[in-house]
């Protein structure tokens, strides 16, 4: 019986590694993309070498881990990095079967002999295709103390399980979200519909950018909540009118027909499924363990442990909700759940419009998946009151109280209605705040109802905003990151 060579392996180690040879770069394919923004982030946890800790980067399926990290090699190599001290390994590639990471080192030895491992960039992307890869790595981290190990996967769920479980003090977990409004821009060259100095908001406080177009930038975020979450998608007429072919059976089913089960070991595939698409309809509405039990037919014991395993793998987030006074609820019985890439919506019902009656919730989806990218998530919360009459959209909690709030609508009548904001106007009295905002389409400016300054704000500006303020403060990137210790 024939059996893969160590020969063939390194043959194959040497293809993945192009610039060993005299080019000293990456290929093309990978040089032509766009950077995400997030590229520079990472690059300073590879680069830190004062504490002895491998970087796992992880996030959905498709939303370029593989190229962040070829960039990520090109820099290295931009920055005077030898590059036969660094190596790349895509784990999934089926000559690796049964390859330890051990063994891969030592094959990467062979081919620079006598080389020394110090100062070596080692790169394992696909790392969830190993079995038990946390615990080899772990080990790595401790034998080679002068080496940077970087590792990717897309299978968010088991990677964030596992690397809390076993790489605690040795791992550093940075999560690759979908695209941001502010990136999706970026990528497009259609950036100048923002512009790059905000301008000094109303309220004296919390500066937003302004747009040179704000029709032309509304339809652009109109496009972003349904292609914009990945970046293939966007250069793609292809995938952009198959949809379903390429998010639904590629992305969100391989995740839940195979991530999922694989990791909690889920028979019945097809009631989470059910419960998915419940919850992918349902973006942006609150929900009840009752009501989805109902609607979807699944014990609410069941539906606990599936949204807990549905927010793992990143594909969904949950807001919860706080009363009046600020409290939470003893019981967690109500909630918010948004999808983590509004894309995904358009994936299963089809693309929406401007004027889509589902357009205010697919609005409070985006911008809600925007604040995913912050540590500041963890301190929003949703209010509601008066036996569900009373409601606030957004609510940042700081040392257990409010610090601020505002409503998210895709709609203008608020600018001149003020007084149906009766709600967000009494909530932030309650709580001594003298301003709040609020998103329209594309109306801006300042009003002032029963004492409480209100500034209005495109949708689609503040979810640019957002987006941008996590990626461009580095105090900010730094809270993105999740160090296990």
């Amino acid at each position: 019986m024939k059996i893969i060579s160590d020969t063939e392996i390194i043959t194959k180690i040497k293809l993945e590694n192009p610039w060993w040879g005299d080019g000293a770069s990456v290929s093309n394919f990978y040089r032509d993309m766009h950077p995400r923004a997030y590229l520079d982030g990472i690059f300073q946890l590879i680069k830190e070498q004062r504490v002895n800790r491998a970087l796992v980067l992880m996030g959905p399926r498709r939303v370029g881990k593989t190229v962040l990290l070829h960039h990520a090699v090109q820099k290295l190599i931009g920055e005077g990095i030898d590059p036969r001290k660094i190596c790349y390994v895509s784990i999934d590639a089926p000559i690796y079967t049964g390859c330890s990471l051990e063994h891969l080192i030592e094959l990467y030895r062979k081919v620079f002999a006598g080389q020394s491992l110090d100062g070596t960039y080692i790169y394992f992307d696909e790392i969830q295709y190993l079995k038990n890869w946390e615990i080899h790595l772990k080990k790595l981290v401790d034998d080679y103390k002068n080496v940077k190990f970087v590792v990717s996967g897309s299978a968010a769920a088991a990677l964030r399980l596992k690397s809390i479980e076993s790489g605690a003090g040795r791992f550093t977990n940075f999560y690759l979200p979908p695209l941001t409004f502010y990136e999706y821009l970026q990528l497009l060259g259609k950036q100048s519909l923002v512009t790059s100095e905000p301008s000094e908001s109303p309220l004296g406080r919390r500066p937003f950018s302004t747009s040179s177009d704000i029709v032309e930038l509304n339809k652009e975020f109109v496009n972003y909540l349904n292609y914009g979450g990945y970046p293939e998608a966007l250069f793609s007429e292809a995938i952009k009118g198959d949809q379903q072919r390429y998010i639904k059976s590629d992305i969100i089913d391989k995740v839940l027909l195979k991530d999922i089960p694989g990791l909690y070991g889920i028979h019945d595939i097809q009631e989470l499924n059910r419960l998915f698409t419940m919850l992918a309809l349902n973006s942006g509405f609150e929900l009840s363990l009752d009501k989805l039990s109902v609607g979807s037919g699944v014990a609410k014991n069941t539906i606990k442990r599936y949204l807990e395993y549905l927010e793992a793998a990143f594909l969904i987030a949950i807001l919860h909700r706080i009363d009046q006074s600020g409290k939470q609820f003893k019981r967690a019985n109500f909630f918010k759940v948004y999808l983590t890439n509004p894309s995904m919506r358009c994936a299963l019902f089809g693309p929406i419009t401007a004027d889509d009656e589902s357009m205010g919730h697919m609005t409070e989806t985006a911008i809600i998946s925007q604040w995913l990218h912050s540590q500041g998530f963890e301190n929003l919360y949703y209010a509601r009151w008066r036996g569900g009459d009373g409601e606030v959209d957004l609510v940042f909690m700081h040392e257990q109280k409010p610090g601020w709030c505002g409503e998210i609508k895709w709609s203008n009548r608020f600018f001149e209605k003020t007084f149906e904001l009766n709600n967000l106007t009494t909530f932030a009295k309650k709580h001594s705040l003298t301003e709040a905002f609020v998103t329209t389409v594309d109306k801006r400016g300042e009003r002032v109802a029963d004492g409480i300054r209100l500034e209005f704000i495109e949708a689609s500006i503040y979810s640019h905003d957002v987006g941008r303020n996590t990626i461009n403060r580095r105090t900010l990137f730094r809270k993105a990151i999740t160090p296990n210790v």
